[in-house]
């Protein structure tokens, strides 16, 4: 078994957390432009919605890594987070044709969708205990950003 996925207790490696919460910067960012700029708000929201829809695409790909790697799953197991692993991004593309505030009715249960899809994955896989904590607070922030920036720019 891989060293690097188990579920035995163990500290997020530092790049990890740096890269992680290091990537809620965009969404936060764009909301306190959305926040102080109303008259330009729109321009923002639009570009939060397609970095959102990038971060949707790209969890959805660890689904794929994770069917290459874990040890133990059966084919039915890899096949099911082969074709999990694209759905996120073709939720995530339309999305960023859409006004801000129907991006995310799109986006944000994609996020909720791929979370439930790693806790699924958790039952059947040892995972990082870091893991899910982690991707629980990261989609909790890029909803949120998402929602208040969909609301904000509702017309």
């Amino acid at each position: 078994m891989n060293p690097d996925i188990t579920n035995t207790p163990e500290t997020m490696p530092r790049e990890v957390a740096w890269l992680g919460y290091g990537g809620l910067v965009p969404f936060v960012g764009l909301l306190s432009i959305v926040l102080v700029d109303p008259h330009h708000g729109l321009v923002w929201a639009d570009a939060m919605v397609a970095y959102g829809a990038i971060i949707l695409g790209f969890v959805g790909a660890l689904h794929w890594g994770f069917a290459m790697s874990l040890p133990g799953l059966s084919r039915q197991q890899r096949r099911r987070r082969y074709v999990w692993s694209v759905v996120p991004a073709l939720l995530a593309w339309p999305a960023t044709l859409f006004a801000p505030w129907m991006a995310a009715l799109v986006l944000v249960p994609g996020f909720i969708l791929h979370y439930l899809q790693d806790r699924r994955l958790a039952t059947i896989a040892a995972l990082p205990t870091w893991y899910l904590p982690l991707r629980l607070r990261l989609s909790v922030v890029g909803c949120l950003c998402l929602c208040i920036a969909g609301a904000l720019t509702f017309y």
